[in-house]
């Protein structure tokens, strides 16, 4: 809550003014050299005088501590000086810990016993006993002040405020009433009003203080938003309808009602009308470009929720595409509706669509990078990896501490089969990313591949182990590190620990089950091997290499007619292979 704080350099002369009139009769009481009882000098209250104004000057500079000490020093020559108290209270506010607002609370009330007429000493004081949370002494200093002292009606709002922190709504309501009779209907106290009457749940009092500000101020559309909004919320859509459409009537070029009208329209279940309604407002040149791509986006929005819950709307999904056509053909270069055109098509999955709106609003100048970081994840996932490449180079001119940036760029210069680049950038994005533990664990994982294709073996394990720490149960690093350890016939216990593992988590995946049972293989554990192969062929169709790694493992077993039966299978779905090849017209593994 905001109170009136006093300008320290609008009353310094006046506080200065105050001191001086207190004069022979404060200052007098005391000095240094503590002067004989009913004698005074010029001198002394000089000396006060400056004190004072030291300790004013230091409270301007914000050196509280020093203010404190000369404005108490001051306080010795003039006890009975309301001013000082004042500024003493005004100083131990800022502490605002419990002993300084009691202290603070003590000398304000010191001041106003000595001055009853100092509008600012009543402010202090409700500001002091609000800090306090004593709203009704807060409310008490207010009250006294205007009555005490005229023209302070002002400050029936602060009055109003604090009822309502003190959870008086009728009081507050009172004080707004007083306020309004007194500077007549005013945003302020109309819309204050409604707060405390929609708390209490009285929709009717509420709207009807509605009315009184947009009959008050008919030209200012806002208020007019806001009644039908509220209305909205309380479940009164077509209510707030009416208000909208008079006020269109009236003034015709009111884009925002019309905006509102057509997000009602669609809450009071007239989505025939909604969709018409957005659809000229495409076309409105009083509506602006933000708000067009705003309603697009309420569409994307409500396409992402129905995909959260899994349902299907393709009424809503066309509408909405459309409106985006209507959209782009009457702005074909703005950055931003390119933008929100590339969220649609990837929201409905339209991958190729999506990268082609998010590559037009990066050539349009968007300075969005969401844009790009959409855009280098859509090329990744359609494997174009030179266009990754160039797209990253791009972007880090514009963005060149973003890791994810480099982790994209490491992906296709892996999936090229530059493992050096690769290993470079995604060292780069792992530096970037201390603070991203699961991020961090991806990017290992890909560095564990690339170091691998690479032969830097020892960086290779490195990297697994570092992304294990972060998820040891990341299926892709178990699965690719127990292979690739299988591969060098390297630490195939600790292998054969992850396969396993793997497997067991996930028991249905073919992939998964030909990397356990080749580690088992490499083991020289071929009966087990057999055994877990086997599950590769039940259910889903199984692939080359499976048929290939079976056929290996029953050569070792010697059963070599099932062998080679195996490899035939391997080779026809594999094509030409020479070491395919060998192992059948040979009838062994070379």
């Amino acid at each position: 809550m905001n109170f009136l704080s006093v300008n320290n350099k609008t009353i310094l002369t006046f506080l200065l003014v105050g001191l001086c009139c207190a004069g022979t009769s404060t200052f007098a009481q005391k000095n240094k050299k503590k002067p004989k009882e009913g004698t005074f000098t010029a001198v002394s209250a000089t000396e006060a005088e400056r004190i004072f104004t030291e300790g004013e000057k230091n409270f301007i500079l914000e050196d509280y501590t020093k203010a404190l000490f000369y404005f108490e020093q001051a306080l010795e020559y003039a006890p009975d000086n309301a001013t000082i108290h004042y500024k003493i209270a005004e100083i131990y506010l800022k502490g605002n810990t419990e002993n300084d607002l009691q202290r603070a609370g003590q000398s304000i009330e010191s001041a106003l016993k000595l001055e009853k007429k100092n509008k600012y000493f009543y402010l202090l004081a409700s500001q002091i006993y609000a800090h306090r949370h004593e709203y009704k002494k807060a409310c008490e200093a207010l009250k006294t002040m205007m009555k005490e002292i005229g023209g302070t009606e002002e400050h029936l709002y602060e009055l109003a405020a604090l009822y309502q922190e003190d959870d008086q709504p009728d009081e507050a309501i009172k004080s707004y009433n007083q306020a309004e009779a007194t500077f007549g209907i005013t945003e302020l106290s109309s819309l204050q009003k409604q707060r405390v009457y929609l708390m209490k749940g009285k929709l009717d009092e509420a709207v009807a203080e509605g009315d009184k500000l947009i009959h008050a101020f008919p030209e200012d559309e806002r208020f007019v938003l806001a009644q039908a909004e509220m209305l909205a919320q309380h479940g009164q859509a077509a209510r707030g309808i009416t208000y909208l459409e008079k006020f269109i009537v009236a003034h015709p070029d009111a884009g925002n009602a019309k905006m509102l009208r057509a997000g009602l329209y669609h809450d009071a279940g007239q989505e025939q009308k909604s969709r018409e309604s957005v659809m000229k407002l495409m076309d409105d040149p009083e509506m602006t470009i933000t708000s067009k791509v705003l309603m697009l986006g309420s569409y994307n929005a409500a396409l992402s929720q129905n995909k959260s819950k899994k349902i299907k709307d393709a009424g809503l999904e066309s509408f909405a595409q459309d409106l985006y056509k209507k959209l782009e053909a009457n702005y074909p270069s703005d950055p931003d509706v390119h933008l929100v055109g590339g969220d649609l098509y990837l929201m409905l999955e339209k991958n190729e669509e999506a990268c082609a709106q998010y590559r037009m609003a990066i050539r349009s100048g968007t300075s969005s990078f969401e844009a790009w970081q959409n855009l280098l994840f859509l090329e990744t996932h359609l494997g174009q990896a030179d266009s990754v490449i160039v797209h990253a180079e791009q972007a880090l001119e514009f963005f060149p501490n973003q890791a994810m940036i480099y982790y994209f760029s490491g992906i296709a210069y892996s999936r090229k089969k530059n493992y050096h680049e690769a290993e470079r950038t995604l060292e780069q994005a792992k530096r970037l990313s201390s603070g991203n533990s699961n991020f961090l664990g991806e990017i290992n994982s890909m560095l564990g591949d690339a170091y691998f294709a690479s032969k830097d073996y020892d960086k290779s394990d490195k990297a697994y182990d570092d992304a294990l720490i972060v998820n040891p149960n990341n299926e892709y690093v178990l699965n690719n590190y127990s292979y690739y350890l299988a591969l060098r016939k390297t630490n195939l216990e600790k292998a054969e620990k992850m396969s396993a593992l793997v497997v067991k988590n996930h028991p249905d995946n073919i992939s998964y089950i030909d990397t356990y049972a080749w580690v088992l293989y490499q083991e020289g554990k071929y009966k087990e091997a057999k055994k877990i192969m086997e599950r590769a062929f039940i259910g889903e169709k199984a692939s080359a290499t499976n048929y290939e790694h079976y056929g290996d493992i029953l050569y070792q077993l010697g059963e070599i007619e099932d062998a080679v039966i195996q490899w035939q299978k391997a080779k026809s779905l594999h094509g030409d292979n020479e070491v395919l090849n060998k192992k059948i017209t040979d009838r062994k593994i070379h």
